[in-house]
């Protein structure tokens, strides 16, 4: 048949078209009619479609499938889950991608008629809120690909409750979720492991807060910890473990104890029903050591132990796992003037100190630094009784005296008005200075209450008793300067240390008395128990 009367054949009806062929080629009702079921059978060879095939071979990387259109179709053995449970005769689903009617030839996919199998399947046997498994593929933008029969999609934000750092850990695994939306038309849904997980676990909350009671030993995992403590997933719900519930010893931070994933076991101290709140405690599972701090450490005993902090107000030193004392401040040394702790010691220093006191129900123990040298007041009155000439360094000025070292961790007081006979001194550092290496007399002690008094003028005889009161005999004549102007008198410097007073009642406004001036003066009274002479003036000389 020439190729314009095959172009007429294909525009008749069937019935003709069978009429045609046997009047051309002689054919019979039988021949024509297979014909025409060829033709029939060909035109529903749509692409797109899900058909059945045979393998008519397997060569090398690709598989042979006879759909029983004109031509054989091709499809890479890779379309194939396990290549090797099929072989030669065996019946396939594929779908028909492509039909080149000119040619005859055909596109076929195995993958994605299974995909199209799967997803009628899925559809068909589950709905939305439906908990699927499936084993995760591979990691995609925005998530995970999860076959569940066919791929699905789990995005990063629904894997876990708490975000992962890398959702490619769970590449490989199986794992349950629940579906959250299918989108019939696009052939995509979306799953949720975090919806099942929250789900199973507001299950077990329940469950867990209905039977849990303080008192309690249970087994959790640490899922997070933060500097005030740790949280810990119980099974349906996290309790919090706080630093202070850690250990009966002092825990800078949580992470010293337990690190996440960490499985404990811990005791559950109180439980809010009304807030879903539990507390845990892991050093309530041993003994306090404080039930028998007083009969270890008693008062008075003297032990070693390890600075574990520094404060402003003192040093907390370690004596056991669990018991910590303070030394303050003002038990460190017997003599220094600490400014702060850390001028004596520093964290993980070993020291010995004695026990003060004991309080446990606050659980405080105050020790002493100080007590465990000796007090050196103890023998104060036996080594620097009242009479005794010491050597000293001035350790310190006051407005009112100067505290002189006589021994280590001993100082007596230097009171300005035992540093002269005869010079009056404002201020103590008009005669000494800081570190000045002295001689005193020691004047009193007093053992109790840690005083000892000091005297300088005292290593001399007194001249107001015998020089002062020869040579400035009431009547006498002197010359001195101006030393003072005030509004009762004027000072007049007699000699080195030595002032009389001109009393403003000896005085007149013509005298004009000013600092400097070298005045003539009579003495007119003397009193050697007040170290007082009163002067007047001589007025010849004055004038003059």
């Amino acid at each position: 048949m020439r190729a314009r009367d095959k172009v007429r054949a294909k525009e008749l009806p069937a019935h003709d078209l069978l009429h045609g062929l046997e009047e051309v080629f002689g054919v019979g009702d039988q021949d024509a009619e297979l014909s025409l079921a060829y033709d029939h059978t060909t035109s529903e060879f749509a692409p797109n479609k899900v058909v059945k095939g045979k393998i008519v071979d397997i060569r090398n990387d690709e598989v042979v499938v006879d759909i029983g259109y004109k031509s054989e179709g091709v499809i890479s053995l890779t379309e194939f889950s396990d290549a090797s449970e099929y072989d030669v005769g065996d019946i396939i689903e594929v779908l028909l991608e492509t039909v080149d009617q000119a040619g005859g030839g055909i596109v076929l996919s195995k993958r994605k008629a299974d995909r199209i199998r799967g997803w009628e399947r899925i559809i068909q046997s589950h709905k939305e809120g439906d908990a699927v498994r499936g084993r995760v593929l591979k990691k995609i933008k925005g998530g995970l690909l999860v076959d569940i029969g066919v791929p699905v999609f789990l995005p990063a934000s629904q894997v876990a409750i708490r975000r992962t750092n890398d959702i490619g850990e769970f590449i490989g695994k199986d794992i349950e979720a629940r579906i959250i939306k299918i989108d019939e038309p696009r052939m995509n849904i979306v799953i949720s492991r975090r919806k099942l997980i929250e789900e199973q676990r507001d299950e077990l909350k329940k469950q867990l807060l209905a039977e849990i009671q303080p008192g309690q030993v249970r087994k959790g995992i640490v899922k997070n910890i933060a500097d005030f403590g740790a949280f810990v997933d119980l099974g349906g719900i996290d309790g919090l473990l706080h630093i202070t519930d850690m250990s009966w010893s002092r825990l800078n931070h949580p992470s010293e104890m337990l690190s996440i994933d960490d499985e404990v076991e811990v005791m559950v101290l109180r439980v809010d029903h009304e807030r879903e709140r539990i507390a845990l405690g892991l050093k309530q599972k041993f003994p306090s050591p404080w039930e028998t701090v007083e009969l270890k450490f008693p008062v008075g005993s003297r032990v070693m132990g390890k600075v574990v902090n520094v404060m402003p107000y003192g040093a907390f030193v370690k004596l056991e796992d669990g018991i910590e004392g303070l030394v303050h401040i003002s038990e460190m040394s017997w003599s220094k003037r600490i400014n702060h702790p850390s001028e004596v010691v520093k964290v993980g220093d070993a020291v010995e100190v004695v026990v003060l006191d004991i309080n446990k129900e606050k659980q405080e123990i105050s020790l002493g630094m100080k007590q465990a040298d000796g007090n050196p007041w103890d023998e104060v009155d036996r080594k620097f009784p009242a009479g005794t000439v010491v050597e000293g360094t001035v350790r310190n000025l006051t407005n009112y005296g100067a505290f002189v070292e006589i021994s280590d961790g001993v100082d007596g007081l230097l009171h300005v008005s035992d540093m002269s006979w005869t010079r009056k001194i404002a201020n103590p550092a008009e005669m000494l200075n800081k570190g000045d290496k002295i001689k005193a007399l020691v004047l009193s002690v007093d053992k109790e209450k840690k005083r000892i008094a000091l005297g300088m003028k005292q290593l001399e005889l007194d001249p107001w008793q015998h020089e002062i009161a020869d040579r400035f005999a009431v009547g006498t004549e002197h010359t001195g300067d101006v030393t003072k102007v005030t509004n009762f008198g004027v000072f007049v410097s007699l000699e080195k240390d030595l002032e009389g007073l001109l009393h403003i009642s000896e005085l007149t406004p013509s005298d004009n008395l000013t600092p400097g001036k070298k005045v003539a003066v009579r003495v007119i009274r003397i009193d050697t128990d007040d170290r007082k002479i009163g002067l007047t003036l001589v007025r010849s000389a004055a004038a003059s």
